[in-house]
């Protein structure tokens, strides 16, 4: 190698941070991966001098657009919209797309990097993207959201297709949002072309148990976890952030599977419910009726809401943020370590600040990262896209299996990848980055210089 793994890495780092300036998430995604490569790139030095970092980091495309729409009192609004396609050497970008006041160029940059590695991970052909932007959903009546989701597709629709770039379901987008989306790209082309979006209606090419995956996939991660050190699930104490889609399925598999989950939470703050979870109360509050977590404590009232505080404070066994981005910094990790903590496995991504992954690194928890933990989602997303292909509709228990097969395989790769680089089995961080750095790196090498 013309320098050391290090410099090289710094030398990626700098050129990153010039390039794009002010994108502090996009810049912070972008290190927490590449510095734990160091092992690989000393064991493969052809990623160097086919510049495997420098064409990495670079999204092959990215989309930034007006979205025009009307609200329901005739008055006008414009928000941005974007896509960024980031790696398409596996196949079509993959990945979802984001309504909320946060989003912005930074933001979906940070996610579609990510999505390049937890995508490699599932094994499926499938590339790194995402999208969004920066509209609130909440408090916008139906017709708004219609309004706006045919806008933003109107803007998108020329980028995208079943081979070409398949968006799907985030925070602020699920199944009525992917409807509206999906019904105006067929509007706009003409065609009932189902594989260009996932998270549909079972109904019309929809995957069943797509709904539960990601809360799912991450229970199923975390099980990996602690079988390698002898425990499972069954009695543990779990503390849960959010109470979307991702939440509110690991609490129901949690439960299944003899857990004991505690809390969950949204933007007007945390419920500590001692019982344990009361999931159709829940399901109620959030699927049927939209609600907030207080309402949740209005009907039963042994559980307690917070307004302050911190929901990581609850000690538990397990801890799965599964909110939004740099829900736990490195005092909230500390308190989790203190209160006995075993296992912390992200269902948002970069749940963790960099400083709080420090703290996990240096104890002895088990700490499994987005990009492995929450990957069930779009390993789903994948096996619909497999069933549009096909034009058919699988069960729910052969998808769940499937579902199943594939965490446990992101678990064995992380924990092969970390031994072979790192010498231990369970830095799964280093396991998970490794794994699928070499998967998309040897692609990109088998496909030239492009």
């Amino acid at each position: 190698m013309s320098s050391t793994a290090n410099e090289y890495i710094e030398s990626v780092l700098s050129g990153l941070t010039v390039r794009n300036p002010g994108e502090a998430e996009f810049h912070e995604a972008v290190a927490g991966v590449l510095t734990t490569l160091a092992p690989v790139l000393e064991q493969h030095p052809e990623y160097q001098d086919a510049a495997i970092l420098e064409r990495i980091v670079e999204p092959e495309r990215v989309i930034h657009f007006r979205v025009p729409w009307m609200d329901d009192a005739g008055k006008y609004h414009v928000n941005r919209g974007y896509r960024v396609q980031f790696n398409s050497a596996l196949g079509p970008y993959k990945g979802g797309i984001r309504f909320h006041p946060s989003v912005s160029a930074s933001i979906v940059k940070f996610l579609g990097f990510e999505q390049i590695f937890k995508n490699a991970l599932t094994g499926q052909q499938i590339g790194g993207g995402k999208g969004g932007s920066d509209f609130n959903p909440a408090g916008r009546s139906d017709n708004e959201i219609m309004r706006f989701c045919q806008s933003f597709m109107t803007a998108l629709y020329r980028n995208i297709g079943a081979n070409m770039d398949i968006p799907a379901g985030d925070i602020g987008v699920g199944a009525r949002e992917v409807g509206y989306m999906y019904g105006q790209y067929k509007r706009l082309v003409g065609q009932f072309e189902a594989g260009v979006l996932t998270g549909k209606g079972v109904g019309w090419g929809g995957s069943r148990v797509r709904k539960e995956a990601t809360g799912y996939g991450l229970v199923a991660f975390t099980r990996q976890m602690l079988l390698t050190r002898g425990e499972d699930l069954e009695d543990q104490t779990v503390s849960v952030s959010g109470s979307g889609n991702v939440a509110i399925y690991a609490i129901e598999r949690l439960l299944q599977l003899g857990a004991r989950p505690v809390t969950f939470s949204d933007s007007s703050g945390w419920v500590y419910d001692a019982d344990g979870v009361d999931l159709d109360l829940l399901k109620e509050v959030k699927e049927v009726y939209r609600g907030r977590v207080a309402d949740y404590v209005e009907e039963r009232p042994r559980a307690e809401f917070h307004t302050f505080g911190s929901i990581w404070d609850v000690p538990v066994d397990i801890a799965l943020p599964s909110a939004v981005q740099h829900e736990i910094n490195a005092d909230h990790a500390r308190t989790l370590i203190m209160n006995g903590v075993k296992a912390v496995a992200e269902g948002s991504n970069m749940s963790t600040t960099a400083g709080g992954v420090d703290v996990f690194d240096d104890s002895d928890i088990l700490y499994g990262p987005g990009k492995a933990a929450n990957a069930g989602g779009v390993a789903v997303s994948a096996l619909e896209m497999q069933q549009n292909s096909a034009r058919q509709s699988w069960t729910a228990e052969d998808v769940a299996e499937r579902l199943d097969l594939i965490m446990e395989d992101i678990h064995r790769q992380c924990s092969e990848h970390s031994m072979k680089y790192t010498g231990r089995p369970d830095n799964y961080v280093a396991g998970s980055n490794a794994a699928g750095l070499v998967r998309v790196a040897d692609a990109m090498i088998a496909q030239g210089l492009v």
